[in-house]
């Protein structure tokens, strides 16, 4: 009989981990879920056989904790990402420094193979702090272990994405959608299920261990499509206003105050520039990964907008 390998997930409760999960278990590996919050993470117990995915507290400010959870693992994957800062979250702690001390617990475990997921835009020199973070992140990873392959997607989508859902949640209430920017920018959706196969392929190929891959799906859209394709979908309709950056950066330094901000000022400064795959980079497809529409996707899950829900008729 075989030892099971042993995948230890940071950020494993979340939107791509959830998917990355069922993946795994379906590989054989048990699932190890350092997390904080091990109610949530307690539901993820069905994705897999008894036993075989295992949540436990583990406080991220604790390299002792870090390295402990790293322990015995032959992959670890580290997924922590946040989109705006609150007091106990931190850019700084959570995308600059942390990948620098999983990667350097990891090594120190004689981990085979790290995996870290950070994001298109990702920028040393950046204006946006966001984007500096994920930067910090990857470069203190790379000094810590140099074989690790880090992923950078584009927007994810998928059934409980932030970006399709909210924007038709917003459609609800709201008489227009906003265009910060006029909605120029260009971003390159990708779906959430390629992500997870993407983890999986990158952990398995060895020509994989320290390269670096954007991943986008197979649709170009500038952030006035993607909206437009929004409502298409979910059966709205609603103006498109154009916002000026001055004037959306003004209106983001009071919403950023909001428990759950709908724009901040340093998103506001990632919607400067666009968010697509470089011409030059290692794809999905190098991964052996098809990437997959949005329309193949997005539609069934944003019909529950429609009136009258998913099952209505289509006008």
């Amino acid at each position: 009989m075989t030892t099971p390998r042993i995948a230890t997930v940071f950020g494993g409760s979340g939107f791509i981990g959830r998917a990355l999960t069922q993946r795994l278990t379906a590989a054989g590996y048990t699932v190890r879920i350092p997390t904080r919050d091990i109610v949530n993470a307690n539901k993820l117990r069905t994705a897999g056989g008894v036993g075989q995915v295992v949540p436990f507290f583990c406080p991220l400010r604790s390299e002792a904790a870090i390295a402990q959870a790293v322990n015995g693992s032959d992959l670890v994957i580290n997924l922590i990402g946040i989109l705006f800062e609150k007091r106990h979250a931190k850019f700084s702690r959570l995308q600059a420094e942390l990948p620098g001390l999983i990667g350097k617990a990891a090594a120190a475990a004689g981990v085979r193979r790290v995996v870290h997921v950070s994001a298109i835009g990702a920028d040393a020199a950046s204006t946006s702090t966001y984007a500096r973070s994920k930067a910090a992140g990857e470069s203190a990873l790379r000094s810590a272990f140099p074989q690790a392959t880090i992923l950078r997607p584009s927007i994810v989508f998928g059934p409980e994405d932030n970006f399709f859902n909210q924007f038709a949640r917003m459609a609800l209430i709201m008489p227009f959608l906003p265009l910060i920017g006029g909605g120029k920018s260009k971003f390159q959706p990708v779906y959430v299920g390629d992500v997870a196969d993407a983890i999986i392929a990158a952990a398995n190929k060895p020509e994989a261990a320290g390269q670096t891959y954007e991943l986008g799906g197979p649709d170009v859209m500038s952030f006035k499509e993607l909206l437009q394709k929004t409502l298409e979908w979910s059966g709205q309709k609603r103006c498109l206003m154009c916002i000026p950056f001055p004037i959306a950066k003004m209106k983001a330094a009071i919403l950023q105050l909001l428990p759950k901000p709908l724009l901040t000022c340093d998103q506001v400064e990632l919607l400067k520039r666009d968010n697509v795959v470089s011409p030059s980079a290692l794809t999905l497809k190098d991964l052996g990964i098809t990437a997959t529409a949005m329309s193949a996707i997005v539609p069934s899950y944003l019909s529950r907008f429609k009136k009258g829900g998913p099952f209505a008729r289509a006008s």
